[in-house]
């Protein structure tokens, strides 16, 4: 028998020991963490019904990458690739081409309506019917297609864009397609493929804009009527696109559910009902009159209208699962139509305002050769650029049946913010034809109609201000949205909210430290990367795409540590506007950054893309940087001056030696003008997608463009003359005379003998020159020469 040791004893009590430390650890953590779940719960605010369907609604995808710190060009050019079918290129071409032919803007603008020829054509040519599937009559056509046809339409006419645009994103055709009853489906979607019924949505009303899923005045109650389920509703909508002629309209109600009718199928909330025109005490045919557009808008209205059940979209089940439905349509409709028309603001503007600048003369040198037309051509070219790089990315990702929230929005906010600087550009190098009305004018109307892009699908000082980074927070963070849902936990399920909290709290604090950690060894590197880099490093392409998607990555990281720090602000994020609208464009800078890089990896070949790209990347790096650098500067809440002073450091660890991003140089900027103001493949990429009117058509737009290759060798002939000291030989005084001929017919601007009914009718005399005669009738010497 062996003796028992006399350690032994000693050496239990030790475990002994050592277990009661560490469940005295784990009590004090289990206590500590408690706490921590129990102070982060009081700040934060209870999540409405709405707010939770709404965070489980569309798609994260590239937008998580970028709130990560660290996104992948590589994984965009595998999985996005937009590109046209054999089909829908012919029906750009052919189709498209036929539509604009047979509108002239300024009729339309002043008519306010298209002919019955015009309509007939787009409704038998399924313009309505795009992205309806060809099983049920339609065109079955990708998002790339319909942005290409929405962005050429806009190149000729806005109302057209418009009113194609609102079927094939807000009206309810798609939503038929994917959620409709099969009887549903049977009957409106070939109706709708063909035209017979031209659809709407009403969603906005007097008391709901941008808040416009609130559905203030838009209550429905179930009710059961001779045996038959449906809904009692009463609404007034507004700003409704195509309602004065739409012949079925989807609408956005509130639909509760008092008396328990529903019993289980469907549930209470947001639901869409189709009705159509005649339906009994549904109101619609009254106009708005948007700032000058034609396209028709007005408004829905009616009091306790009866909808039975299977007017609901998606019958009875469907009710109150029209958010699910508001977000795929918006997806579209903020992220693709609107986008689109940008890109035909871009496009026009660059194509005919950049041949503008060789046709017009002042001083005897075409304004082409002034630095101030300079920096505007370069700008607009830029934006066009950034404007369809993001765009073709959009398309891309919604075709991969995806329904980015996040993305969508800054689409939205961002590219018609830069449509409508292009088009201010435009307007002041074009000046006076700008200004002046009538068939020579290819940009006024446009003017006119990008500031109601700025404002529709929520408008883009709310949506930049709150909803981007209010919904990336939340949806886009690798670990918010659980550390939130938990949050709203009741108090019988406090311990295991606690433990989930826990888990993501400090996956929070490591995803915190990961980026600042990110931030500040990147920073460095970018900050070297830059000062050591020539001014030309981007004429070599790979250098090109290595360089900006390090600064990218640099900026990517940056951002997501200040969205970490966001957390700092508990549920007061909701209230600190000032701070999201920055965030708001350093997210957008960075996306369409990367959405650039994408497009030049895709593009590159063509000469000149290299210089437009340098360009566009310099002032988005700029803009990101200086978005975040406000942030820092102006961080809000108790541990605001915490919260910068970490920002600070991992941002721009050396102060402004790690802020080394400029605008372009004034080199780079004549270099871009005069490629997009000369006969060059980079001018020939922005004109690829514009409407050019037949040969010996009068439009002005097309004559411009098609004069630029005859203005510029005149200019070449003439500076040699110069240069020579000699005459021209009959060649070139025969190409002189044509260039002479060409810009005095291009620069004439319109005149009307009359502008109003009341001034063509015979006798008529200008209230003015009336008076006139008034004061003259009574003076004894009635003229000068008298």
């Amino acid at each position: 028998m062996i003796a028992p040791s006399k350690t032994a004893p000693v050496a239990r009590r030790a475990l002994l020991l050592q277990l009661q430390q560490r469940r005295g650890i784990l009590g004090i953590s289990k206590a500590v963490d408690k706490r921590l779940y129990r102070m982060a719960k009081s700040v934060m605010p209870a999540i409405s019904k709405t707010e939770q369907i709404a965070l489980g609604c569309g798609t994260i995808g590239f937008d998580r990458d970028i709130f990560s710190g660290s996104p992948s060009l590589q994984k965009l050019l595998d999985t996005y690739k937009p590109k046209l079918t054999a089909e829908e290129q012919a029906f750009l071409d052919q189709k498209v081409d036929k539509l604009c032919a047979l509108l002239n803007d300024h009729d339309v603008a002043m008519q306010k309506d298209f002919s019955k020829e015009a309509w007939d054509f787009m409704r038998d040519e399924k313009f309505f019917g795009l992205k309806i599937p060809k099983e049920w009559g339609g065109m079955g056509f990708s998002t790339q297609a319909v942005s290409q046809i929405l962005a050429k339409l806009a190149t000729h006419c806005f109302d057209a864009n418009a009113t194609v645009a609102v079927p094939n994103s807000l009206g309810p055709g798609e939503l038929l397609a994917r959620y409709g009853t099969q009887e549903q489906k049977e009957y409106f979607l070939p109706r709708l493929a063909d035209g017979t019924l031209i659809p709407c949505f009403g969603l906005t009303g007097p008391h709901s804009g941008s808040d416009a899923t609130s559905l203030i005045d838009s209550d429905c109650v179930v009710e059961e009527r001779n045996g038959e389920l449906g809904v009692r509703a009463s609404f007034k909508k507004r700003y409704i696109t195509l309602a004065p002629v739409a012949g079925v309209v989807g609408i956005g109600l509130n639909l509760s559910d008092p008396n328990g009718l529903l019993k289980g199928s469907g549930d209470e909330g947001f639901t869409v009902a189709l009705l159509e025109r005649d339906h009994p005490g549904l109101r619609m045919g009254p106009r708005h009159m948007p700032l000058n557009a034609a396209f028709m808008n007005g408004t829905v209205e009616g009091e306790d209208v009866w909808i039975p059940m299977n007017m609901i979209l998606g019958g009875q089940e469907r009710c109150g699962f029209g958010w699910h439905m508001f977000v795929e349509c918006l997806a579209e409709g903020r992220g693709v139509s609107l986008p689109a028309g940008s890109v035909g603001a871009g496009r026009g503007v660059v194509s005919a305002v950049g041949a503008y600048t060789r046709a017009r003369k002042q001083f005897r040198v075409p304004i082409a050769e002034f630095g101030g037309i300079q920096e505007a051509m370069a700008l607009s070219g830029s934006d066009a650029l950034i404007t369809i790089a993001g765009t073709d990315l959009m398309n891309a990702i919604v075709d991969n049946h995806e329904a980015p929230m996040v993305i969508s929005s800054v689409m939205k906010q961002n590219c018609t913010e830069r449509g409508r600087r292009i088009v201010e550009r435009g307007m002041d190098i074009a000046a006076g034809s700008a200004i002046c009305r009538g068939n020579n004018n290819y940009l006024g109307n446009a003017y006119m109609s990008l500031p109601i892009a700025i404002t529709v699908e929520g408008a883009n000082i709310m949506t930049r201000s709150f909803q981007i980074i209010g919904q990336g927070l939340t949806r886009c963070h690798p670990h918010m949205l659980e550390l939130i849902q938990c949050l709203q936990a009741p108090a019988e399920k406090e311990a295991e909210a606690t433990a989930i909290f826990t888990r993501q709290f400090y996956k929070v604090v490591g995803h915190g430290v990961s980026n600042f950690a990110a931030s500040l060894t990147r920073g460095v590197r970018a900050t070297v990367d830059t000062s050591l880099r020539s001014k030309t490093a981007y004429k070599d392409g790979d250098k090109l795409l290595d360089y900006h998607e390090k600064q990218l990555l640099r900026l990517s990281a940056n951002f997501a540590l200040t969205a970490d720090l966001c957390f700092t602000l508990g549920g007061r994020l909701k209230f600190e506007e000032l701070l999201m609208g920055r965030l708001a464009d350093a997210l957008g800078a960075i996306f369409l950054g990367y959405a650039t890089l994408h497009h030049y990896s895709r593009r590159r070949g063509v000469e000149g893309l290299e210089a437009v790209t340098e360009h566009a990347m310099l002032r988005l790096e700029k803009e990101a940087q200086e978005a975040l650098l406000s942030a820092s500067n102006n961080f809000p809440g108790p541990l605001g001056p915490v919260a910068s002073t970490a920002m600070k450091v991992g941002c721009f660890p050396l102060g402004n030696i790690t802020r080394p991003y400029s605008e372009p140089s004034d080199q780079l900027t004549k270099d871009v003008s005069r490629m997009l103001t000369t006969p060059s493949e980079i001018r020939d990429m922005f004109t690829e997608g514009i409407y050019m009117a037949p040969e010996g058509t009068v439009h002005q737009a097309s004559d411009l463009i098609r004069s630029l290759p005859v203005c510029v060798e005149a200019d070449k002939i003439a500076s040699s003359l110069r240069r020579d000291k000699r005459q021209p030989t009959e060649e070139e005084a025969a190409k002189l005379d044509r260039a002479a001929a060409l810009r005095d017919v291009l620069i004439q601007v319109d005149v009307f003998d009359h502008l109003t009914e009341a001034e063509g009718r015979e006798g008529y005399v200008r209230p003015a020159l009336v008076g006139t005669e008034e004061r003259l009738s009574s003076m004894d010497r009635k003229t000068f020469a008298a």
